[in-house]
């Protein structure tokens, strides 16, 4: 498997994190890797074949503590408590105290961010879509963490689409400046399409994680559309897989010295 283990300085060193990309499995056209080769896929929810979603998270779980603690997104601003779940809830971040538990975000375009706090004692997997990230969806969860017994709260942003590809309208630009008129920084007019913008997304991600005081963010430096050999992108495939990005806190053994 291409898996990406984050560049994240500020990442204390009992936290497991990694995030995968669309290469290394079993999926087939148009799951695979982008080369004819097995794709790493892991929504149930794309039509790609079940057992081969199946043989694919099995991949993923054979590195990880414990099964991830996958969740139902529908971009809004639900958080729920990893630790413990039945089921597959709807929701779009979550959270945990709890050694071994994995927080998992999935995406094809949409910001993965996970956080935790600078004594290793919470972590947290954030789906920020526009809708959820324009909603408050990190602020939100970083409050969460805080509730938990979060101290100082770093941040990194996962693979997403770039400021070149992400093509907007006058409404996305508007809701998030009604939010923070600072926010217009990061939409850039495309002259030949009156109305429409490029909006950066990890620059509206960096810009409400410092409005929930959150300063020390890592990550930020991918893009998913422009990168089809890496990465899965529903913007520029339509019918694609699903990545996914992923954070725990260590029993025992570091992930990062385990690859």
């Amino acid at each position: 498997m291409d898996l990406i283990v984050p560049d994240w300085p500020d990442l204390p060193a009992n936290v497991g994190v990694l995030s995968t990309t669309r290469r290394g499995g079993f999926s087939l056209a148009p799951f695979d890797d982008g080369s004819g080769a097995g794709g790493l896929d892991l929504g149930t929810h794309v039509m790609d074949s079940p057992l081969h979603v199946r043989e694919n998270r099995s991949l993923l779980r054979a590195l990880l503590p414990a099964e991830p603690a996958w969740l139902m997104q529908v971009h809004g601003t639900a958080i729920v408590d990893a630790a413990g779940l039945s089921g597959v809830p709807e929701a779009d971040a979550s959270f945990t105290t709890a050694k071994g538990v994995v927080c998992a975000i999935m995406t094809a375009d949409c910001l993965p961010v996970l956080l935790c706090d600078q004594n290793g004692l919470v972590v947290a997997a954030a789906h920020a879509g526009w809708r959820g990230l324009c909603a408050g969806i990190l602020e939100k969860t970083v409050a969460r963490m805080r509730a938990a017994g979060a101290d100082e709260i770093t941040a990194w942003l996962g693979p997403a689409i770039g400021p070149e590809y992400f093509e907007v309208g006058e409404d996305v630009r508007q809701a998030f400046f009604a939010h923070d008129a600072r926010a217009a920084e990061a939409f850039k007019p495309i002259a030949a399409h009156g109305g429409k913008y490029l909006a950066d997304i990890y620059m509206l991600a960096r810009t409400r994680l410092r409005h929930a005081d959150v300063h020390r963010i890592s990550g930020g430096g991918f893009c998913t559309a422009g990168d089809a050999r890496r990465f899965y992108s529903y913007r520029r495939d339509k019918v694609t897989g699903r990545m996914a990005s992923l954070i725990w806190l260590n029993r025992e053994t570091l992930f990062r010295d385990n690859i």
